[in-house]
């Protein structure tokens, strides 16, 4: 199994961590026993961290496939004990699906950008596409000043890079 410590000297996965369970999650991350399962309630008093926040913690780590439990049933009781373990050996399958993710929406945006011609109002900041402008007489809904033509040209540029850049980190070059 791979340890927290070792995996928080990563700049990267530290922040896409804190991001995702912010700075308590971390620190359960830290002090979670390096052996063995573990009950939500037994990590929260081994950690001394509340325990709604261990459960948040654990129940986000699970979504993302970081953390996997076993449940046993107290046969006198009834009650189920979920036992728990970190599984951080696939915190890049994590970070590589949300990127892949981050990736769609930024080429949808970037064919957005590219598809349509655009408008502001300057005085309201308000940007509309060419077919929203052109409904409205090119005159703002705001405060019926004349809209000019928005170059967009920056923001496509922006994207384009970002698109890249993820691509790259992403094997896809």
């Amino acid at each position: 199994m791979v340890a927290a410590e070792e995996l928080l000297e990563n700049p990267a996965i530290q922040a896409y961590l804190f991001r995702m369970i912010g700075e308590e999650g971390v620190n359960l991350l830290i002090r979670f026993p390096k052996e063995g399962e573990h009950s939500d309630e037994e990590l929260a008093e081994l950690t001394g961290i509340n325990l709604n926040s261990v459960r948040h913690t654990l129940y986000t780590l699970y979504e993302k496939r970081l953390a996997e439990y076993r449940r046993i049933k107290n046969s006198e009781t009834g009650w189920l004990t979920y036992l728990w373990r970190l599984r951080l050996d696939h915190v890049d399958d994590a970070l590589s699906e949300d990127m892949e993710t981050v990736l769609e929406k930024l080429q949808a945006r970037e064919r957005y950008e590219e598809e349509n011609d655009f408008y502001v109002c300057k005085h309201c900041g308000i940007i509309f596409t060419f077919d929203d402008a052109f409904g409205r007489n090119f005159e703002c809904p705001q405060c019926d000043a004349h809209m000019e033509h928005f170059d967009n040209e920056l923001i496509l540029r922006a994207l384009k890079q970002r698109v890249a850049a993820i691509r790259t980190s992403l094997g896809m070059g």
